[in-house]
């Protein structure tokens, strides 16, 4: 269990909500060894990320995301993979500023807000679009968005959700994120691409310059 909890985020609701838009970017952190968490998240602190998501399906992940917000008090930190309302009260006990959802449900986007807490909630088809829209979710999580293409977040965000916040997950990288961007979508999440297990000094250095690279380049676009 954590060492610390935090009942309540420093931010307001909007005020996440807005950085999360406004940096474009949240790296996903899911992994097998708990102590692969903290050197992953240093790297992302130094490349410049602004926001990091921990799955809750990663071991420790409430003792992982307590232990960033101490160590990072200006960078972000959520949870991930929230499929219940229970995830949300233990992610948010752990310290969690924002959550995001593999699945459309009304009920959770309930449940965040009641903890001033903003959702990321996953949506594929236009239907789910809609009932996240409809529940007042902060962001849509186009997921999987790499199994759909660049094409299909085009038609949401040209055509029917033109003022749908989309962020992408899934299949995105820093070979194709500029493309998405282009697509309509406001930010992306990227995952195994950036955040995977750092073992050394030059794979940190690797890791550092290839996720700073992708952040220099979304300030400038």
């Amino acid at each position: 269990m954590p060492n610390k909890q935090i009942s309540q985020p420093e931010l307001s609701r909007e005020d996440v909500r807005q950085r999360l838009i406004r940096d474009k970017l949240i790296v996903i952190i899911r992994v097998s060894d708990p102590d692969e968490i903290g050197p992953i998240i240093k790297c992302m602190f130094d490349a410049g990320v602004g926001a990091v998501e921990i799955t809750s399906n990663t071991p420790g992940y409430q003792e992982a995301i307590t232990q960033a917000r101490a160590r990072y008090p200006n960078m972000l930190v959520g949870a991930g993979t929230i499929t219940e309302p229970g995830l949300v009260e233990e992610a948010v006990k752990a310290g969690a500023q924002f959550l995001v959802t593999p699945n459309t449900c009304a009920e959770l986007v309930r449940c965040a807000h009641n903890v001033n807490v903003p959702i990321v909630m996953g949506a594929l088809t236009p239907t789910d679009v809609t009932v996240a829209n409809r529940a007042h979710a902060d962001i849509v999580k186009l997921f999987p968005a790499g199994s759909m293409g660049c094409d299909y977040l085009k038609s949401l965000a040209s055509g029917p959700f033109l003022t749908t916040t989309f962020f992408p997950v899934g299949g995105i990288d820093e070979h194709n994120f500029e493309q998405w961007m282009q697509s309509g979508a406001a930010g992306v999440g990227i995952g195994g691409a950036l955040a995977g297990p750092v073992h050394s000094d030059e794979e940190a250095r690797a890791l550092t310059a290839k996720v700073r690279a992708i952040v220099t380049r979304l300030k400038i676009d």
